[in-house]
């Protein structure tokens, strides 16, 4: 009877230990992404708001203020900003107001949101501390914001001033690291341009760029694609301020830039403007003459960007 009963306790131990053993693991779950929404983009280097305006053309290959300096920043390796501004994106993107069209104007996306909006930015910074405090206490004054667009090398020098923009609330948009024509470059010198400004921009300010502009108007295809690829949204302009093609000596600028700007105005002006002693002069002025006219100036913060 023992021998019996040993037996059947024994059965029962090889049964139980062959359950236990095909147990199956549990399966991995994946990650879905939002799906990417269309780059706004058109076929030309150039903003196309007003088509019989040559304001409208790329920047002035003169500017005075280019640099030829090698980039000294080696970009950083992997996707991981370009990951993160896609999962900060495709989140934000629900909630945005506007996008820009192919001409890069700023267009409602549903009915309702306001039409007779601006876009307000200024390229080439950051340069100087006083100059920089003039423009955005006008903005201030004005409660408008503005896209900031920065040259890498001028970080470089002055990261005191990025961050003095980031500071006081300004958006800060990528215009490349040595403000070259890019559009003729190869695709590896193209992403050495604006991937080190993205890197230099999130280590000194925390945050990445989302807005991208090429000097000169100029990014071709290829800029369009890696500036996508880093979660940014790639723009010129829709209004010249022409500010650019404007001298020291010159006189009556001010007025200039408010008659270059009020006669191509119109919904959605994306107006190119720069850190300039006469531009900050004038835009007092401007942004109270765009007011009277019931203009309102657009967040950047409501615009949508692409996904990458």
């Amino acid at each position: 009877m023992g021998t019996k009963t040993a037996a059947a306790l024994l059965t029962a131990c090889l049964l139980l230990s062959a359950c236990t053993a095909a147990k199956p693991e549990s399966a991995a779950t994946s990650n879905n992404q939002t799906p990417a929404t269309s780059e706004t983009s058109d076929n030309t280097d150039k903003g196309q708001g007003t088509a019989s305006s040559p304001t409208n053309s790329s920047e002035h290959a003169g500017s005075n203020h280019v640099n030829n300096s090698a980039v000294q920043i080696t970009p950083q390796t992997g996707n991981t900003v370009a990951d993160s501004n896609e999962a900060i994106n495709s989140t934000a993107n629900a909630n945005k107001t506007y996008h820009l069209d192919k001409a890069y104007n700023v267009v409602p996306n549903q009915q309702g949101a306001e039409k007779k909006v601006v876009l307000l930015t200024f390229d080439d910074g950051p340069k100087e501390a006083v100059m920089i405090n003039k423009i955005i206490d006008i903005l201030d004054k004005h409660k408008a914001k503005a896209i900031f667009f920065v040259n890498g090398y001028r970080v470089k020098e002055h990261p005191e001033l990025l961050k003095l923009i980031h500071d006081r609330g300004q958006p800060i948009g990528n215009h490349s690291w040595d403000h070259i024509v890019l559009k003729n470059k190869s695709e590896a010198e193209v992403e050495k341009q604006i991937e080190s400004v993205q890197k230099i921009v999130k280590d000194t300010t925390g945050q990445t760029p989302l807005f991208f502009r090429p000097p000169h108007g100029a990014g071709g295809d290829v800029g369009r694609k890696v500036a996508k690829e880093n979660g940014l949204l790639y723009m010129t302009w829709s209004v010249g301020s022409l500010d650019w093609t404007m001298k020291k000596s010159q006189p009556n600028k001010t007025d200039s830039i408010l008659k270059n700007v009020t006669e191509q105005l119109h919904p959605g002006s994306n107006i190119l403007m720069h850190e300039l002693p006469w531009t900050v002069e004038a835009l007092d002025n401007l942004l109270t003459r765009l007011e009277q006219k019931g203009y309102q100036f657009v967040d950047p913060q409501s615009i949508e960007v692409p996904v990458s």
